[in-house]
């Protein structure tokens, strides 16, 4: 029995699962933090888009709020990447879907200029990369 618990944790190390420190409060705190911004989102997007555009601006969010309730001193979790990211990169989602309307290849152009702006702004944060994937996708509401 001990050799087989010796062998699943170096199992679990090789794959990359990390002792969790983390205790049930701060868990319990951030699961609810999250649930209370999600629903701030939703009701803010629900009042502002129809339909399937409430629904992919909830989920870019939703990558947004695992960083910022689960890892709050993570570098991708810090004010200035998560707000100028989302700012950034919806801005030039938009300015694609503009430009280039209805080429197959918008949404990955869109990505991927927000990935180098982000970068070049020094406020790299995943879920900027699905705002400016939203903001090409998400219709005329997102628009």
């Amino acid at each position: 029995m001990k050799l087989s618990r010796e062998l699943l944790r170096e199992f679990a190390a090789v794959i990359g699962v990390e002792h969790n420190s983390t205790n049930h409060i701060e868990k319990i705190i951030a699961s609810a933090g999250a649930l209370v911004s999600l629903l701030a989102v939703t009701f803010v997007s629900a009042t502002y888009t129809d339909g399937p555009a409430t629904g992919l601006m909830v989920a870019s969010m939703g990558a947004s709020v695992v960083l910022l309730f689960v890892v709050p001193h993570g570098a991708l979790s810090q004010p200035w990447p998560v707000v100028t990211s989302h700012l950034f990169s919806a801005a030039i989602g938009v300015s694609c879907k503009l430009l280039y309307p209805e080429q197959v290849w918008t949404p990955a152009l869109a990505v991927c200029l927000a990935i180098m702006l982000m970068q070049y702004l020094r406020c790299v944060h995943p879920p900027g990369g699905a705002t400016a994937l939203t903001a090409v996708i998400g219709g005329p509401d997102v628009e």
